[in-house]
């Protein structure tokens, strides 16, 4: 035991020793400026420390007091509105966002009718004035004023100054306008679409004449809901006008008057001649394939009374259509039914229809002088009164575009009728401006 304790008291005194003979003075002098450095890094950041704190106690005040602010400016203005004893005047929109712009067309005619001399028959000018007097308020008035040759049933020539349309539309929302006053009716779309140098054929279709009234004094919802995201969509409308009455309040089949229920009675008083107004509605699809191609397809009708003592109704029924294939051809057409009680023939049943094309020769991509101006347009169109009178006309032309508003037509017409103090044909030509 004495010889161990000598062992190890030995090595207590040479371990030492040999471990400090292993770090030099260069290692520890390194090491030192090592542990000196961090410890200024961490003085460091302690002090940015101290900064980062310091910032957010003034933000937290600062925000603070950004808010007593806004309480503040929040009380006063509602102190302030309870303090008005006035209410506040709306502006007067008409005086800040109006709008007054003058569209329309106009026509120059020169007809060859068979077994009459050439002539120029009519001069028209329809002036559409447009008034918009706010977001939602708008105007639109269209008159006609036409100088006719009277020849041969007459001397002359006599001019006329008519009202086609006067409305006042309110836009509801996106999808209803409420419009009033003398409207278009939308009996098919003929008589909105109709304008002279849209129609491409100088004169109406035989049985948008005879059998529909193109307008009427009352009221009406119009508007479109789209389907989709594919620019389909349907366009209603609903109204309800005076509708057609008696010429002179006897309620004969020959007195339908399909301007309005305003008349003569047999003794020269002008009076109305019915109390109740007419209804109808339209609902038509749109629907677009890609650009230039498209299809619509409409349903519309209207229905009321007609005579002075209110026991016969007058009805009609319009199926319509229009087709666009491409940017050179589109077709078009629509189907009238008409039906009125009268007191002396009974029930009168009456219908019509027309179809109408036209095609651009620019779908030729033909390099020819005059070519790419020109379309090439035909219709077809029929009526049966129901009074004993039919008639069939053929009629083909075309359009010439001085511009794509300045319009050079020229038609040729044949017609069957059973009336014979109607032509067999007859040529007409047309100068058309739209503006």
């Amino acid at each position: 035991m004495i010889g161990a304790m000598a062992v190890g008291c030995a090595l207590g005194v040479t371990f030492p020793t040999l471990v400090s003979a292993a770090v030099s003075d260069a290692d520890f002098n390194a090491l030192k400026d090592m542990v000196q450095q961090m410890n200024g890094k961490l003085q460091s950041l302690e002090q940015t420390n101290q900064l980062d704190q310091q910032t957010i106690q003034q933000l937290q005040q600062r925000l603070g007091e950004t808010q007593k602010t806004a309480t503040d400016a929040e009380q006063k203005s509602i102190a302030t509105a309870q303090a008005q004893s006035l209410p506040r005047v709306p502006i007067d929109e008409a005086t800040v966002n109006h709008n007054f712009q003058i569209l329309g067309d106009a026509e120059f005619q020169y007809v060859k009718t068979s077994g009459q001399n050439g002539s120029f028959l009519l001069a028209d000018f329809a002036p559409i004035f447009l008034y918009r007097a706010g977001d939602n308020i708008l105007f639109e008035a269209g008159f006609d004023t036409t100088i006719q040759n009277n020849a041969p049933s007459s001397s002359g020539y006599s001019t006329s100054f008519d009202l086609s349309f006067a409305q006042l539309d309110y836009v509801m929302n996106d999808y209803v306008t409420l419009a009033v006053g003398d409207l278009l009716l939308p009996l098919g779309t003929y008589s909105q679409r109709g304008a002279g140098w849209l129609n491409k054929i100088p004169d109406d279709p035989l049985a948008v004449d005879a059998l529909i009234p193109g307008s009427g004094v009352g009221a009406e919802l119009l508007g479109a809901i789209p389907l989709g995201d594919a620019g389909k969509f349907i366009n209603y409308s609903v109204y309800g006008v005076n509708g057609p009455g008696s010429a002179d309040g006897t309620g004969n089949a020959d007195a339908l008057d399909l301007g309005g229920n305003v008349g003569l009675r047999s003794d020269g008083v002008v009076a109305n001649l019915h109390g109740h107004p007419s209804g109808g509605a339209r609902l038509g699809l749109f629907m677009p394939f890609k650009p230039h191609y498209d299809l619509e397809l409409g349903i519309s009708g209207q229905s009321g009374e007609w005579d002075d003592a209110g026991t016969h109704l007058w009805s009609a029924g319009v199926l319509d259509a229009a087709f666009h294939l491409g940017a050179n051809f589109e077709a078009k057409g629509e189907y009238i039914i008409s039906r009125y009680g009268s007191d002396d023939l009974g029930l009168i049943r009456q219908q019509g229809w027309y179809a109408q094309a036209g095609y651009k020769l620019a779908g030729l991509n033909l390099e020819l002088p005059l070519i790419n101006n020109l379309e090439l347009v035909g219709r077809y169109d029929s009526l049966h009164d129901g009074l004993g009178t039919s008639a069939e006309r053929y009629t083909a032309g075309y359009v010439y575009y001085f511009t794509s508003t300045l319009l050079f037509e020229g038609d040729y017409e044949f017609l069957h009728s059973t009336d014979p103090t109607q032509p067999s044909n007859q040529l007409i030509l047309q100068l058309s401006l739209g503006f």
